[in-house]
């Protein structure tokens, strides 16, 4: 299993590439949708991340807000779901 660290490093990484932010803006802590860093497209290609790198798979219950609004948040659903 996937230390919690190597998965927010990723997480970040991810984030960072894809919205064009310097990943020093992206803290663990950063509400990655309200700092306008993400929108509804972003969520759906991090779903896809997540699915693809982590082997797990979002069910429709779990899309909510508090389980990817921060690299902290989704290192925690996925550390959730690798258990």
């Amino acid at each position: 299993m996937i230390e919690t660290a190597e998965i927010k490093d990723k997480i970040r990484k991810f984030i960072a590439e894809t919205s064009f932010v310097p990943e020093e803006k992206v803290q663990d802590e950063t509400l990655i949708f309200v700092d306008g860093i993400f929108d509804s497209m972003g969520f759906l290609s991090l779903i896809n991340f997540i699915e693809d790198h982590f082997q797990i798979k979002a069910e429709d219950s779990e899309l909510l807000e508090e389980n990817f609004e921060s690299v902290d948040a989704i290192a925690n659903f996925i550390a959730k779901k690798q258990n």
